[in-house]
């Protein structure tokens, strides 16, 4: 397709959408167009039988990702294993129930294409299926998405448009949209057979990790932990299934509380691909009974969780596909210690500045990063000693600035330093020190600091 036809084709789709607007308001949209296979009035239980087929159906169109045991084992005191989905073509295990989907459309359906409204994960993988199947394909992305994503979706040849403030009003402007072309609209996490197919997961881990006592998964709109949860209780029974969401979107364990999937404020989260403010009715109907354990997890710890799989296991993962392991190291999980336990990494698109910030925020939390200030004697060679003092315990300076215009001593200066140290008990040896040589000594992140004493 050339450039020139594809902008002429996406102004088309905005006039659209201007239109729509026009004609009836955001809340008015999701009134007026249902999805078929999304009814709260009867939700859709995926079956074993369902998860087969779709293994069936994408047998040779997915990875089949390594489940492999982790070097975190020993450190967390349980035998781990690493389902990597991140390791799928698109970087995340979406690609299972997108094209599931897809190869279940009719022909008149796959000529004239689908829509669905995504964050990124699931638009990606629709998209690259879609090309490879020859399927048009709409994407509609809010404006919160990552800018990686919404390239990413165009380079596998996706109409995106990027509309909306957050997911809900995205996939307001896509049900109007598959109303209006007569394009159907693919649910990310909620159609059946977007939950079969990623379902095809637990059959893998059963295959790959017998005898598992635990299998943790992140829930977002609650399609994969659906999915996996059906094929996994029916092969092995004893295996737990727990579901892991974080602090900033918990609309799984709101529905928990509300006895049904109800509207949930989320708020920015490390998570993103987690950040689904209601979830499905079909996954909700299917994970129920199946649901061992739910667990809300602080930013801190998914951060941190970031943070060793990089430096233990050489793994680049999203925020959504930390979370399993950022349940363990924050204590939610301390009875399976000595038990064999699969975490699944289910995605690894994360946006590289976020990536940076996310290392920072996790030494930060884990208390290897620090800051504080120091107040020291103006005269030549006040901060050479305290600057020598912080070498002594193989801290390194990651940013330092004086001030000296607001204070009251004339002969002083403030010293302001940003430093990375090696491990929790060596900020506080540093402090420790520092207080004993110095008169005024305030660091200002202790509070954020994890160690084993605040552990739980």
């Amino acid at each position: 397709m050339s450039e020139e036809v594809s902008k002429i084709e996406k102004k088309v789709t905005f006039e659209e959408i201007e239109k729509t607007m026009k004609r009836a308001s955001i809340s008015d949209i999701a009134e007026t167009v249902e999805d078929p296979f999304c009814d709260e009035r009867n939700p859709r239980i995926i079956t074993f039988q369902d998860v087969c087929q779709a293994a069936f159906m994408i047998r040779g169109g997915v990875e089949t990702t390594p489940c492999s045991r982790s070097h975190l084992s020993e450190s967390c005191g349980m035998e781990i294993y690493l389902k990597k989905e991140f390791l799928q073509f698109t970087g995340s295990f979406k690609e299972r129930g997108a094209r599931n989907a897809l190869l279940h459309l009719t022909p008149e359906q796959k000529k004239n294409g689908v829509v669905s409204a995504s964050l990124g994960n699931h638009a990606q993988a629709i998209a690259y299926h879609g090309m490879k199947l020859n399927i048009p394909v709409t994407v509609v992305m809010p404006k919160e998405a990552s800018i990686m994503k919404i390239q990413k979706c165009r380079n596998f040849k996706a109409n995106v448009i990027v509309q909306g403030s957050d997911m809900a009003a995205a996939k307001k402007i896509a049900m109007e949209l598959s109303r209006d072309k007569g394009m159907p609209y693919i649910n990310g996490y909620d159609h059946p057979y977007i939950m079969a197919g990623q379902g095809t997961i637990g059959l893998e881990i059963v295959e790959q990790c017998e005898g598992a006592d635990a299998v943790i998964v992140p829930v977002g709109g609650g399609g994969l932990i659906a999915g996996i949860a059906t094929a996994i209780k029916t092969l092995s029974p004893n295996t737990k299934i727990i579901g892991v969401e974080s602090n900033k979107c918990p609309s799984f364990s709101k529905a928990l509380e509300n006895g049904g999937p109800i509207y949930t404020k989320n708020h920015a989260t490390l998570a993103d691909g987690l950040a689904v403010p209601k979830v499905g009715v079909n996954a909700y109907a299917t994970i129920v009974p199946l649901l061992d354990k739910m667990i809300v997890v602080k930013e801190e710890w998914i951060a941190l969780a970031i943070l060793r799989m990089v430096e233990l296991e050489k793994c680049v993962v999203e925020g959504a596909g930390a979370a399993g392991l950022a349940a363990i190291l924050a204590g939610h999980l301390d009875e399976y210690k000595g038990k064999k336990v699969v975490l699944l990494v289910c995605g690894g698109n994360i946006d590289t500045t976020a990536f940076g910030r996310c290392l920072e925020r996790g030494m930060a939390a884990e208390g290897r990063l620090i800051r504080f200030s120091v107040t020291v004697s103006d005269r030549p060679g006040g901060i050479s000693e305290l600057c020598k003092l912080i070498y002594t315990y193989g801290v390194s300076i990651k940013d330092i600035y004086h001030e000296r215009a607001f204070l009251k001593d004339v002969y002083s200066v403030e010293v302001k330093i940003v430093a990375e140290t090696a491990d929790w008990d060596t900020s506080q040896q540093l402090k420790k020190r520092l207080h004993e040589v110095y008169d005024h000594v305030v660091f200002n992140d202790v509070p954020m600091a994890i160690h084993k004493a605040e552990a739980l």
